[in-house]
C-alpha cells in the first residue's frame, strides 16, 4: 500500500503542485462567489427566482464546453490560461457599478461570461495536466484535487457570507478578482514547454465534432462517462430528497449541514485513496465500486436514523468521485494531446449536466410522492450506471488509443 500511494510524489513535484495550488484558490473563489451572488441578488429584489438565476448564468456555459473547450486545442494553453484568469478579475470589477435592480443585468452577464472562462479553464487545465503530471501518477493527482476541491466548499462558503456581511457583494468580487489574479501568477510559475499548436482545419464545427466522435468511438473512454452521467442524472434526482430526510429524522432543516459535512468527508477520504484505487482496480472496477457503494447508501437513507444518516452521507461522498474521478483520468490518459481540450470538454458535458435535468426532475417527485418509497427506488436506479461497464467488460473493443498516449499499464484492468 506504501508502494502504491504515491500522493507524497505529486505534492513533490513542482508543477503538480502548482496545479493543485491553482485548484485551491480558484475552487475558493469560485465557491465563495456561488453563494454571495444569490443573496445579493436577494437582498437587492427580494426574489428567491432570480437569486436562483445566479446559479443557472454560471452553469449555462457548460452546454457550450465542446465549442469552448475547442480553443484549448487551438493555443498553446499556458498562456491561454494566464489570459482566461486575469480576463475574468478584471470583469468582476465592473460589478462595482451593480448598485440597484436595475442594475442587476450586469451581474447576471459577468456570471455569464465567468462561467464561459471557467469551462475554457477546465479544459485547457486537463490538458494542461496530463503534461505536467506522469501518467501513472494522474489518478493522484486527480484524486488530491478532488479532495481540495471538497474541502474548498466547506470553507469557502462561510468565509464568503462573512465577507458579504462585512463589504456586501462587491467585497465577494473583489475577493475573487483576487483570487484570479493569484491563479494567473501561479500558472506563471510552471515550467512546462509547449509547442505551438498547428491551425485547426476545416470549419470550426468540424473541429469541434472532432472531439465528440473521437471520444464516443473510445471503446474505454465512452462507457466511462456514459456511467459518469448517468451517475450524477440519478445523485441529482436524489439531492432534493436531502430536506425530506432531515425531516424524517425530526431535526431542522439547518441537520442538512452535517449530512454534507459528512458527504464533503466521504470526498476528502476517496480523494487521497483514487490513485492507488485505480491502479489496483482499474478505472472502470473502480467506477464500478463507487457506483455500488452509493447505490446502497442512497437506499439506506429510508431508515429513521441519525447515525445511518450520517454514515449514509460519508458513504456518497466517498462513492460519487469514483466515477468521476475514473473518468477524468482516463481521458487525460488515452486522449492525443491535439484532442485533450476538446475530448475533455465535451467529456465534462457529459458528465456534468445530467445533474441539472436530474436535480429538476428530483424537485418534482419529492413533492408527490414519500421520500422512504423514493430512496430505495433511486438506490435501484443508480445501479443502472454499471450497465455500460459491464458490456464494455464483456465485449471488449479494439482500442483506437495511439501508441504515444496509451495508459500506463493496469491503467483499465478488468
Amino acid at each position: 500500500m506504501t508502494k502504491n500511494w504515491s500522493v507524497a510524489r505529486v505534492l513533490r513535484d513542482r508543477d503538480a503542485a502548482l496545479c493543485l495550488a491553482v485548484s485551491v484558490v480558484s475552487g475558493f473563489g469560485t465557491s465563495a462567489l456561488w453563494l454571495a451572488s444569490g443573496v445579493w441578488v436577494k437582498d437587492l429584489t427580494g426574489s428567491n427566482g432570480l437569486a436562483a438565476l445566479c446559479v443557472l448564468a454560471l452553469w449555462a456555459p457548460t452546454l457550450l464546453a465542446p465549442l469552448l473547450g475547442s480553443l484549448a486545442d487551438r493555443t498553446r494553453r499556458r498562456p491561454l490560461l494566464i489570459a482566461f484568469n486575469l480576463g475574468p478579475a478584471a470583469l468582476l470589477l465592473t460589478v462595482l457599478a451593480v448598485d440597484s435592480p436595475g442594475r442587476l443585468w450586469l451581474l447576471f452577464a459577468v456570471l455569464f461570461l465567468y462561467g464561459a472562462a471557467c469551462v475554457v479553464v477546465d479544459a485547457a487545465e486537463s490538458a494542461l495536466v496530463a503534461a505536467a503530471v506522469a501518467p501513472e501518477l494522474l489518478g493522484d493527482f486527480n484524486g488530491l484535487r478532488m479532495t481540495f476541491t471538497e474541502g474548498m466548499k466547506l470553507v469557502a462558503p462561510p468565509t464568503g457570507a462573512v465577507v458579504y456581511a462585512a463589504y456586501g457583494g462587491h467585497g465577494v468580487a473583489l475577493l475573487d478578482a483576487a483570487t484570479f489574479v493569484c491563479a494567473a501568477g501561479l500558472y506563471g510559475c510552471l515550467r512546462i514547454r509547449e509547442d505551438t499548436p498547428r491551425g485547426a482545419v476545416g470549419h470550426w464545427r468540424e473541429h469541434t465534432a472532432e472531439g465528440a466522435r473521437f471520444l464516443w468511438a473510445h471503446p474505454g473512454l465512452r462507457p466511462l462517462v456514459v456511467a459518469g452521467g448517468t451517475t450524477m442524472l440519478c445523485a441529482g434526482l436524489g439531492a432534493p430528497l436531502l430536506y425530506a430526510v432531515v425531516e424524517g429524522l425530526g431535526r431542522s432543516p439547518a441537520y442538512a449541514g452535517a449530512l454534507y459535512a459528512a458527504q464533503g468527508a466521504g470526498s476528502v477520504v476517496v480523494g487521497l485513496l483514487s490513485g492507488p484505487g485505480l491502479r489496483r482496480l482499474g478505472a472502470r472496477r473502480f467506477a464500478g465500486c463507487g457506483i455500488a457503494l452509493t447505490a446502497v447508501a442512497v437506499a439506506a437513507q429510508a431508515v429513521p436514523s441519525e447515525a445511518v444518516a450520517l454514515l449514509c452521507g460519508a458513504a456518497i461522498g466517498a462513492g460519487l468521485p469514483c466515477v468521476l474521478i475514473a473518468a477524468l483520468t482516463a481521458v487525460q490518459q488515452q486522449t492525443p494531446d491535439a484532442l485533450l481540450g476538446r475530448v475533455a470538454a465535451t467529456a465534462g458535458t457529459l458528465l456534468y449536466a445530467p445533474n441539472a435535468i436530474g436535480l429538476a426532475v428530483g424537485a418534482g417527485l419529492v413533492e408527490l410522492l414519500p421520500y422512504q418509497a423514493l430512496l430505495p427506488v433511486l438506490g435501484l436506479a443508480r445501479l443502472t450506471a454499471l450497465l455500460p461497464l459491464l458490456r464494455a467488460r464483456a465485449r471488449p473493443g479494439r482500442s483506437t488509443t495511439p501508441a504515444s498516449t496509451a495508459p500506463a499499464p493496469d491503467a483499465d484492468r478488468t
